[in-house]
C-alpha cells in the first residue's frame, strides 16, 4: 500500500520562525524532532507571497498565470465567495481520490468558499466564512457543509477533527489528510495565555532591527501592532500551540501503528515580517509588492521513518508546485497535466529524500505577484516590477537593500535572469490567468496593489 500522507500547511508561518532553521526562542519540540529524524529542506520558496495563490498552486501544481488566483480571496465578499476559482482544474486532492485514497480536509481552505465541500474529500471540516475569531470563545465550521459551533482554540478544533478522522477511517485504505492551521495569522492576540507568558520576556534576537525597506512604502492594509513586542510574543506563541497540535496528531497515528506508514509534510503558504525591513506582513505587506527573503522563503519538513533519511539539511530549491509533484509520486500517482493547461512546472524531489544526490537539479526560483515577477539563483534576485526593477547580490547584501540593476557589471547577470523569467513564463503562462493582466484581472479583495481604480465601493 502507498504511504499514508499528512500535510501540515500552516498561515503565515515564516521559514525563520522554527528552531530547525535556526529561531533560538521558539519553542517547538514536535516540529524540532521531525526537522531532526527527516529532512529538512533549507531553501523552500512559494510560488507567490500571499495566502490564496500560494495555496492554489499546492492544490493544482501550477502557477498563478496559470490557474488564474493572484491575490488573497475575501472571506466576506459574496461575489468572490460565489466564483469557482479553480474551475476546469482538477486539485491533488482528486488525483489521491481517484488513486483510492481517503482524503480529508480540517482547517483553512481559502481558495473560495469554504464552507462548501470541495470535489474530491470524503471528510470536510473548515471554517464557516470570515471565521473563528481570536476574540471569540465559540466559532462556527463546515462539517460536511453543515454549520456547527465549536468551542476552543481554532488549533484545538482543527486538530480534534483531524483526529475524528484518523479514527474513522477504513484502514484497509491509504489516506491524506490536509491540517491548515492559521493560527500564526494575524491579528496577534488572545493566544494561549500560558504559551505567550514566557515569549513576553524574549529578546527577539531573530527579528533584525533595521531601517524601513529602502524601495517601497507601508502596504494598503499595514499590520504594525501598537505594541510590537507583544505581537511577536502572540506570534511566538501560535507556533507553540501549532506544534501541539502537531504532536496530538503524531501521538495518534504512534497509538494506531500507522506512523511509519505515513509521510508527514510540514509547511506554510508564504512567509512573513514581523518588522524585518520595517514591514509587518508578506508580500502585500508593502506597496509596492515584495519579494523579500521573509515574505518568500516558507519552512519545508518531510518525515517518514525508513523511507526518508534521516538528518538531511537539503539545500536544493524547492517551491508548492514541486512538493505537488513529490506527493503523487509518493502515492504512485502520474503527474498528469490537465488538457487544457500547459505541462506542470514542478518536479518530484521524492528520489532525494532516501538520501541520495539530486540529479541535474535547477536550483533557480520563480516567484509572482501579480504583475511582479522574481528570479532568483544562489547569489542574484532579479525583481521585475512596474516601479522600478531590483537586482540584489544576497551574497553581500542579504538585506536587500541596495539594488545594482544599473551598475555596468551586473548587467550580465541581469540579462541572464531576465531571460531566464521571459523562457519560464513563455512556457507555462496562459494568457487568460496571466498577472501581467492587472486590471483586467477578475477582483479578488479591495485592496489589489495593482488596480488603478478607487475600490472603496467594491463589494469586498
Amino acid at each position: 500500500m502507498p504511504s499514508n500522507i499528512i500535510v501540515f500547511f500552516t498561515d503565515d508561518h515564516a521559514q525563520w520562525a522554527l528552531p530547525a532553521y535556526g529561531n533560538r526562542e521558539i519553542h517547538a519540540p514536535n516540529l524540532t524532532h521531525l526537522a531532526q529524524s527527516g529532512v529538512l529542506m533549507q531553501n523552500a520558496f512559494t510560488p507567490c507571497p500571499v495566502c490564496s495563490p500560494a495555496r492554489a498552486s499546492f492544490w493544482t501544481g501550477l502557477y498563478p498565470s496559470q490557474h488564474g488566483v493572484h491575490d488573497h480571496l475575501a472571506e466576506d465578499s459574496a461575489d468572490v465567495q460565489a466564483t469557482d476559482w479553480l474551475a476546469g482544474m482538477t486539485t491533488l486532492a482528486q488525483r489521491l481520490q481517484s488513486a483510492g485514497y481517503t482524503t480529508a480536509l480540517t482547517g483553512k481552505w481559502h481558495c473560495g468558499a469554504g464552507e462548501i465541500p470541495k470535489p474530491g474529500f470524503d471528510f470536510w471540516h473548515s471554517a464557516w466564512r470570515k471565521t473563528p475569531k481570536y476574540d471569540s470563545p465559540i466559532n462556527r465550521y463546515s462539517d460536511q457543509g453543515a454549520v456547527v459551533e465549536r468551542r476552543g482554540t481554532d488549533t484545538q478544533i482543527i486538530t480534534d477533527a483531524a483526529v475524528d478522522f484518523l479514527r474513522a477511517r477504513d484502514r484497509d485504505a491509504p489516506f491524506f489528510l490536509f491540517v491548515g492551521y492559521a493560527a500564526t495569522h494575524n491579528p496577534w492576540i488572545n493566544r494561549p495565555e500560558r504559551l505567550v507568558t514566557g515569549y513576553r520576556l524574549a529578546r527577539f534576537n531573530d527579528i533584525p532591527v533595521e531601517a524601513a525597506w529602502p524601495f517601497g512604502g507601508a502596504g494598503s492594509h499595514p499590520l504594525a501592532p501598537a505594541d510590537p513586542r507583544e505581537a511577536r510574543a502572540q506570534y511566538y506563541a501560535s507556533v507553540s500551540m501549532i506544534d501541539e497540535g502537531v504532536g496530538r496528531l503524531l501521538d495518534e497515528l504512534e497509538a494506531q501503528r500507522a506512523r511509519a506508514e505515513t509521510l508527514i509534510v510540514y509547511t506554510s503558504d508564504h512567509g512573513l515580517n514581523l518588522g524585518q525591513h520595517g514591514i509587518w506582513g508578506k508580500g502585500n505587506g508593502s506597496e509596492p509588492l515584495n519579494m523579500l527573503e521573509e515574505s518568500i522563503r516558507v519552512p519545508l519538513i518531510l518525515n517518514q521513518p525508513g523511507v526518508v533519511e534521516s538528518g538531511q539539511a537539503r539545500a536544493e530549491f524547492v517551491t508548492h508546485c514541486d512538493l505537488h509533484q513529490t506527493l503523487l509520486d509518493f502515492a504512485g500517482v502520474a503527474p498528469v497535466a490537465d488538457a487544457e493547461l500547459p505541462q506542470l512546472p514542478g518536479r518530484s524531489f521524492k528520489p532525494m529524500l532516501p538520501g541520495e544526490p539530486a540529479a541535474d537539479w535547477q536550483n533557480i526560483y520563480i516567484g509572482e505577484y501579480g504583475p511582479v515577477r522574481a528570479i532568483r539563483d544562489r547569489r542574484y534576485k532579479l525583481v521585475r516590477r512596474a516601479e522600478g526593477d531590483l537586482l540584489h547580490d544576497l551574497d553581500a547584501d542579504p538585506r536587500e537593500t541596495v539594488n545594482q540593476i544599473d551598475e555596468a557589471d551586473c548587467r550580465p547577470v541581469a540579462a541572464r535572469l531576465s531571460a531566464q523569467l521571459d523562457a519560464f513564463f513563455a512556457r507555462y503562462e496562459v494568457a487568460a490567468y496571466s498577472g501581467k493582466r492587472g486590471d483586467a484581472l477578475p477582483i479578488h479583495n479591495r485592496h489589489e496593489a495593482w488596480r488603478a481604480a478607487d475600490q472603496s465601493q467594491i463589494d469586498p
